[in-house]
């Protein structure tokens, strides 16, 4: 039996604030010296979750599987390629804000992000878009201050590192690529 935190589609205030950014503004550009000048948020943020049949829809397209639905998932952006950040409900029974963030790329990629919605502003603040910190080997700090005020704003965990973070959740969930990987066909 399903409570009423499992079924929970609120859009949490603190992601609607992260919609407010534009993550495509010259501020937000870097460069690297071995590359051109890029992007260092690949990240379109959305102001909602998309709905279940959208999920369910994109969740068995991506796994090629018919029975996947992915009703634990709540997209809530994307990548430049299509690959989604979700909120993943993982931990039955607790509100959405304390769920982890994930990433499903366009091209087969996985990767968790943060333990809660707290952590993964504290990883937006520290430099790192859903993508790069699922898949980064090496998270180096590189903090932007207009995402540090908006994570001061939202956040109920004290500040840390992309780096401690994902750390943390991806030994809090070491299985989770394999499990999804799983449910592919």
């Amino acid at each position: 039996m399903s409570s009423a935190t499992d079924t929970d589609r609120t859009f949490p205030a603190a992601l609607a604030a992260v919609a407010e950014v534009d993550f495509y503004d010259d501020h937000y550009l870097s460069v690297d010296e071995d590359e051109d000048e890029y992007h260092r948020f690949d990240f379109e943020p959305t102001a909602y979750f998309e709905s279940a049949e959208w999920t369910a829809g994109m969740f068995r397209s991506w796994t090629g599987n018919p029975e996947a639905d992915g009703d634990v998932y709540l997209p809530f952006g994307q990548d430049g390629a299509g690959g989604r950040a979700m909120v993943w409900r993982a931990r039955p029974g607790r509100p959405l804000t304390d769920q982890p963030i994930v990433f499903l790329g366009s091209e087969g990629e996985v990767g968790v992000v943060a333990g809660s919605l707290s952590d993964f502003l504290w990883v937006l603040a520290d430099g790192y878009g859903p993508m790069e910190a699922a898949l980064a080997e090496e998270l180096a700090s590189r903090p932007e201050e207009p995402l540090v005020r908006l994570a001061e704003r939202h956040a109920t965990t004290p500040r840390r590192t992309a780096e401690e973070i994902v750390t943390e959740t991806r030994a809090e969930f070491p299985t989770f690529e394999e499990d999804i990987h799983a449910m592919c066909r």
